[in-house]
C-alpha cells in the first residue's frame, strides 16, 4: 500500500515547529551564556544577557530562513527549466 506524500500545509507547520523549536533553544543558550557571563566577569550588569540572547535569537531567524527560503543560501544557484534546455 503507497502512502500519500504529505501535503504542503504539513511540510509548512513541520518546518515552523522545528523553527520554533529551534529559536528557543537557541535563545535559551543565548541567554544562560548571557547570565554566566553577567555574573563571572561583567559585575552583574543586564547587557551581557540581552546581547547573547539577541545572538541565539539571530542565529535562529537565519536558520529559520535558509530553512524557508533556500534559494538564499549563499553559493547555491537555481537553474529553471528553460536553461537546461537550452
Amino acid at each position: 500500500m503507497a502512502t500519500k506524500p504529505p501535503s504542503s500545509e504539513d511540510i509548512i507547520g513541520q518546518k515552523y515547529d522545528r523553527c520554533m523549536a529551534d529559536f528557543l533553544v537557541k535563545a535559551g543558550v543565548g541567554f544562560g551564556a548571557g547570565v554566566v557571563l553577567s555574573v563571572v566577569l561583567f559585575k552583574r550588569r543586564t547587557w551581557p544577557i540581552a546581547l547573547s540572547t539577541g545572538f541565539g535569537a539571530g542565529a535562529a531567524y537565519a536558520d529559520c530562513d535558509r530553512s524557508f527560503n533556500p534559494a538564499r543560501i549563499p553559493g547555491t544557484r537555481i537553474i529553471s527549466q528553460l536553461e537546461g534546455k537550452q
